[in-house]
Formats: C-alpha cells, structure tokens, sequence
C-alpha cells in the first residue's frame, strides 16, 4: 500500500478542480463527497482509494421546547433538554471510482454521554465539475441503547412530567437517511446550495411516542460567500 498522506484543502482543489468556498460549503452542509470532506481533526488517504478520518465535533443536543438554534419541540416538553456535548469520530471508507465512495463511521461523546452513533453511506457523484457538484448520498444509521433512549425512549420520570407513555428503545439499526444536493460556484466567492433530504425511521425509532411521523422530507437553500 502506498504511503498515506495528511490531505489538505489546497489538496482538495487540485483533486477536485472546486473552488475553496464551494468545498467549504459542502463541508457545511455535510454532503460533501466523504472521500474528500475536511473537519477538525485529520485525514489518512492511500493511492487504493482507502482512507482513515478522525475528526473532533460538538452536538448541540436537544431543548423541550421550540428552539431557533438547536433541535426542539414543544411537544417534548416534559422530556428535559438533552445537552450539548462534545464528540469524537471514525470514520474509515473507500473511493471505489471517482464517483462512488462507501464509508463506515462511528462517533463517540466525550463529555455529557450521548451513547453511540454509528453509520454505514455510499455517496454517488452525479456531476462534477469547475462550478457544479451534484450528489446522492444514502446512509443506514444505527445507535448503541443509550444513543436510542436518550432521543427516542421515554423513562418514569420524563412519562409523569410528559404524559407520554413508557417506551424502551432498543439498540440497533433505527433509519435511513437519503440526501440530494446540489452545489453551485458563480464566481471565487458567491455560491450556492440547494439540497433535498428524505429520512425513514425504523422501528426502534418509529414506535416511540416521541415520534410523530415515520418519513420525513426536507429541503434546504444556502447562499454562501467566502473572502
């Protein structure tokens, strides 16, 4: 195996042929093509395509009311916040071709215990060029049991505040979630970002009283400028 490298983003540029506010847009969003996608933290590529990434995160966790700034709800209330808490991530993939990464990913917290999150993704690249990515991600998420009950079980406490009913997640496979997103660079600052996501739940997830609907579908526009 080749010697493995630290990939930087004037790297990625090269690789790629973006321009580095489009490649930080992407990097936002969260859809960026995981071959090539950047964090804090550090990333291992061989020339077989096989990569290791380690990055480092913050989860904002969860309010039990509505919340401009983090997940929440006022139908949650009665649940109690779930607080923010700093992370630490695997991830170890391979670029299969130049269009098709698949990645297995674990993320673990390091301060107020989430519980762990894993994911297996394959991104398909539908169009790359100067200024446009097109992409298709698909990811199977899965949660060890603390990871399910903190988002999705109900304990004795929290059903007597609540009103809802006792429920204790398993751990497990728990949903899918899919994302289409296109990126587009007009000039070295002004970009754009149009991405549309569907979620399933499984389920483990599905079943909880916390849960209102199984399917979810989002879409999301950005407008990105970078000096």
């Amino acid at each position: 195996m080749a010697p493995y490298h630290l990939l930087r983003i004037k790297q990625v540029e090269a690789r790629t042929g973006l321009h580095r506010s489009q490649i930080y847009a992407w990097m936002k969003e969260d859809h960026f093509p995981q071959s090539i996608k950047k964090g804090i933290g550090y990333d291992l590529a061989g020339d077989s395509g096989l990569y290791f990434e380690h990055t480092l995160g913050y989860d904002l966790g969860r309010a039990e009311k509505n919340s401009d700034w983090r997940d929440g709800a006022n139908t949650l209330k009665g649940m109690g916040n779930i607080k923010a808490t700093m992370n630490t991530a695997f991830a170890v993939g391979w670029s299969v071709t130049p269009w098709l990464t698949v990645e297995g990913k674990a993320t673990l917290p390091l301060t107020d215990a989430q519980g762990v999150h894993y994911q297996t993704s394959a991104t398909l690249l539908l169009l790359q060029n100067s200024q446009d990515i097109v992409a298709l991600q698909s990811a199977a998420l899965f949660g060890d049991s603390r990871y399910a009950n903190t988002f999705y079980g109900v304990d004795q406490r929290q059903s007597a505040r609540s009103g809802y009913r006792l429920y204790r997640a398993a751990g497990g496979f728990y949903g899918i979630d899919n994302a289409l997103t296109w990126s587009h660079q007009y000039d070295d600052h002004w970009g754009s970002t149009l991405s549309a996501g569907y979620t399933w739940l499984g389920e483990h997830a599905a079943d909880s009283p916390l849960v209102s609907r199984r399917n979810e579908g989002t879409v999301t526009a950005a407008i990105t400028w970078t000096f």
